[in-house]
């Protein structure tokens, strides 16, 4: 079995070794990406001091996106001086050196960073997905005001849905036009999105197993160095988004969403609609574990109605319909669910690409 500079294959590569895998990354994964990433990643993998490092790293954590976001990480706390500054020039060769020489030189803090972090993906992109979802689920149980419930929130800048600005490719818009977070989504096909406002949102709640504090600037810069370097317009549109989330910051609840939902709930005021959103949460969950979470919704539902918005593989989303597309399809299903006295009513609303950037809103709502 072939084996890198610096020992064995990579754990859930099969055969393919930490050189192989860095290799790939540079050559197959940045390769539609700003060449920033490509360059260092591929110099890493020529390396067998690099990559020795590199294996002083739990297994689990030796993947390129983990590694070189934890070397972001050091030069945006002013750590690596020297590879900050080739970023900040988006020097390729320079970005290549500095790295390596971060990464021989800190081994230790990088394998530290990576150790304890985890990528974090928070796009308020899925507000154009879940903003009409929301507000159709408000409308339908006559609802005045909300209470949002974000599972899998990680910042829960998902949360902050009725605080940006969403223009549609139609012309359509929802949203707070003056706000300093501004997105856009393309439509598919020639029916419109619903443009009725969301009700007033009177609690923000998110549940996550690791949630991100965006008042922690530690957290905040982690969320910074999980953006590519190259990537300057997604940096500042996360900066925005951090910004507009520290002056409401959400309730972040610990915890798997199976057990924590219940408080979550009591969160809520009564007189509220509780709605659960989860985008691209439901497939790190066992199926079990996705009936379970569908029979705590029906449990809240006893007193008071409950809705789900859900944005979700073909499939993933339990009792969702989905408009007999099948599994692995490409696309994801936006699915709406009101639970009300011991009745379920669920079904597909449209359909959405890209993780919310395109949207095909099919349903008659």
């Amino acid at each position: 079995m072939p084996k890198s500079a610096a020992g064995d294959p990579v754990p859930g590569r099969g055969a393919r070794t930490l050189a192989q895998v860095y290799r790939h990354f540079g050559e197959v994964d940045a390769a539609d990406a700003p060449p920033l990433y490509a360059r260092v990643a591929l110099a890493i993998s020529e390396s067998g001091e690099a990559l020795r490092a590199i294996e002083t790293a739990p297994a689990r954590k030796r993947q390129p996106t983990v590694i070189l976001a934890a070397l972001h990480d050091l030069a945006l706390a002013g750590r690596a001086p020297d590879l900050a500054a080739a970023y900040a020039a988006a020097d390729g060769d320079a970005a290549a050196r500095a790295a390596i020489d971060t990464l021989l030189e800190m081994t230790d803090s990088v394998v530290a960073i990576a150790a304890r972090r985890r990528i974090r993906a928070n796009e308020t992109g899925h507000c154009a997905v879940l903003y009409p979802a929301i507000a159709e689920a408000a409308r339908r149980v006559g609802a005045k005001t909300v209470g949002l419930i974000d599972v899998g929130c990680s910042a829960g800048l998902n949360l902050n849905v009725d605080r940006v600005g969403i223009t549609y490719g139609n012309g359509q818009s929802l949203g707070d036009s003056s706000s300093p977070v501004q997105l856009s989504c393309s439509i598919v096909g020639d029916r419109p999105v619903p443009t009725r406002a969301m009700p007033e949102v009177v609690a923000r709640v998110g549940v996550d197993l690791d949630p991100v504090d965006v008042t922690d600037p530690d957290e905040a810069r982690w969320l910074r160095a999980c953006v590519w370097p190259d990537q300057p317009e997604r940096a500042a549109k996360l900066d925005a988004e951090l910004a507009l989330a520290a002056t409401a910051p959400p309730l972040l609840l610990t915890g798997d969403a199976v057990d924590v939902l219940p408080d979550a709930f009591a969160q809520v005021p009564a007189d509220a609609l509780p709605v659960v959103t989860t985008t691209w949460a439901l497939s790190r969950f066992s199926l079990e574990s996705r009936l379970r979470f569908l029979h705590r919704l029906d449990e809240a539902a006893s007193g008071r109605p409950v809705a789900w918005v859900s944005a979700e593989g073909v499939g993933v989303a339990p009792a969702i319909p989905t408009f007999g597309d099948r599994r692995a399809s490409g696309h994801s299903i936006i699915g709406l669910a009101v639970f009300e006295q011991s009745a379920l009513r669920a079904e597909a609303l449209g359909r959405c690409w890209s993780q919310g950037r395109l949207l095909s809103w099919p349903a008659d709502s």
